[in-house]
């Protein structure tokens, strides 16, 4: 197959926005903002999830202290009622032993019920100095995680920026090219390796594979607008003179 020079030219820049588009589209996928973004993003959720653990425990103590709150009520109540008893002097000798003892139990039980109180009041405080701290911290976090999403998001629109166009370039290239010329340069694209590269002294610029003495001197001797492959790769070998890699 034959193509001219100026398309052979062509070709070689076409094969060249297509090592930069797939460099590009590594890129966009290896990006260290995308890597801080993430882990800041890992961070966020951790802490969250953290924060998230102590408010439930604050809501249980809250609970309990509630509920010891009303014990503490009623007994008091029951304390209350039972002093009135013994002042109103309507009492028999067996009842106000009976109330006496009661009192005494009642005053233990307040005693007990007041001490658990003040112990989960303590772990609550300490709780909720803790969740005060979390949630500064998830805040911080979030002030971040917007800082890196911004970061983010502009370096992919670069990449975007970029990526449109190389791929303009290459729609205007890949049209002037001879039909049949193209084709070849696609089917061995499609392969998965480079479909074109230029012959950079004994080397294909495609796979960097030094080329044997024999094949050099059959590809020298062929005509410019002779198209030869690479013997190791197949891809299209370009004799473009004064190209530098």
């Amino acid at each position: 197959m034959k193509a001219e020079v100026a398309q052979q030219l062509s070709l070689l820049e076409l094969s060249k926005l297509d090592a930069e588009l797939s460099r590009i589209a590594h890129r966009s996928t290896h990006l260290p903002q995308q890597e801080a973004y993430q882990r800041l993003q890992a961070e966020h959720n951790a802490a969250a999830d953290r924060l998230g653990a102590l408010r439930i425990a604050l809501e249980d103590l809250d609970a309990q202290v509630s509920r010891l709150e009303s014990e503490i009520d009623a007994v008091r109540q029951r304390e209350e009622r039972d002093k009135a008893l013994l002042k109103s002097g309507a009492t028999d000798a067996k009842q106000l032993s009976d109330l006496q003892h009661e009192l005494d139990t009642l005053v233990r039980r307040q005693a007990s019920l007041e001490d658990s109180l003040l112990e989960i009041m303590e772990r609550r405080e300490e709780l909720q100095a803790q969740a005060s701290a979390k949630q500064a911290a998830v805040e911080a976090l979030q002030a971040e995680l917007r800082a890196a999403k911004e970061a983010l998001d502009a370096a992919l629109a670069e990449i975007d920026r970029a990526r449109q166009e190389h791929s303009s370039r290459r729609d205007t290239l890949s049209a002037a090219l001879d039909p049949a010329l193209a084709a070849l340069y696609e089917r061995q694209r499609a392969g998965g390796g480079p479909g074109a590269g230029p012959l950079l002294g004994h080397r294909c610029g495609a796979c960097r594979i030094e080329i044997g003495r024999g094949e050099l001197s059959r590809i020298s001797a062929a005509a410019e607008d002779e198209l030869v492959r690479c013997p190791e790769c197949g891809a299209i070998l370009l004799r473009v003179k004064g190209f530098e890699q």
